[in-house]
């Protein structure tokens, strides 16, 4: 019998940046316990292996599932407070390089991955002003029928678990988001981008099974995230 993967369960995920700061007096222990349902660290610019190790041990001594979300094969660490990584193909990306080149190079320069815990999210990238479009030059010119085929082919040519609808830096289209959730039965649909109070989290989570809150923890700070979690669940 095959397990359900823990994001099933999920509503929120709290992402937290290693490039970027927190607000004076907040710490990471204080965002652990803000009832996210788990923290992903990652980021696309300025990532090291150094900041990220410095975040997951920061985060390990909290009763909290962790993940790495890793922009590229060389800031991945192995850490065993993780329980597991969460690896971006980027479906729209203008490189192949992005979908599965980066992928290719982590396999061939690791033959230890731990496969148990590795899983891959099928990226759909909306904002073009976002670092993660220009890193992967990623099409963001789609239309809600354009992202809904994109996560029906995730899901049922690819088999991917996890669908990622991504505005990065900007609120999205609820509409898009409708249209993705739509197209999947099994895949579980994250949202992230722009997500900034109750009412934002709220629209979001109408839509997707998942959000993803990032920018508000480094910016806003606690109460911010926990207004978002409780609009997860409200949802």
């Amino acid at each position: 019998m095959t397990t359900a993967p823990p994001w099933d369960e999920w509503n929120h995920i709290l992402k937290i940046d290693p490039d970027k700061e927190l607000p004076e007096g907040v710490t990471y222990g204080d965002l652990c316990a803000t009832g996210t349902d788990a923290i992903e660290v990652g980021g696309t610019m300025g990532i090291t292996e150094e900041n990220m190790e410095a975040v997951v041990e920061a985060c390990a001594e909290h009763d909290v599932p962790l993940y790495q979300e890793p922009s590229s094969p060389d800031v991945v660490i192995d850490n065993r407070a993780l329980e597991g990584y969460l690896i971006p193909t980027v479906f729209n990306a203008g490189s192949p390089f992005w979908i599965t080149g980066a992928h290719k190079e982590w396999v061939r320069l690791d033959n230890g991955l731990d496969w148990d815990r590795t899983s891959t999210e099928a990226y759909i990238v909306m904002n073009p002003e976002a670092d993660v479009a220009t890193y992967t030059e990623a099409d963001c010119n789609l239309s809600a029928e354009d992202v809904g085929a994109y996560a029906e082919v995730a899901e049922r040519m690819f088999g991917q678990e996890i669908v990622y609808v991504e505005y990065s830096g900007m609120l999205g289209d609820e509409a898009v988001v409708e249209a993705a959730g739509d197209a999947v039965d099994d895949a579980t649909l994250f949202y992230g981008g722009g997500i900034h109070d109750y009412e934002s989290a709220h629209s979001m989570a109408q839509y997707a099974d998942v959000i993803v809150v990032g920018d508000l923890a480094h910016d806003e700070g606690v109460e911010a995230v926990r207004e978002t979690v409780k609009a997860a669940s409200d949802a």
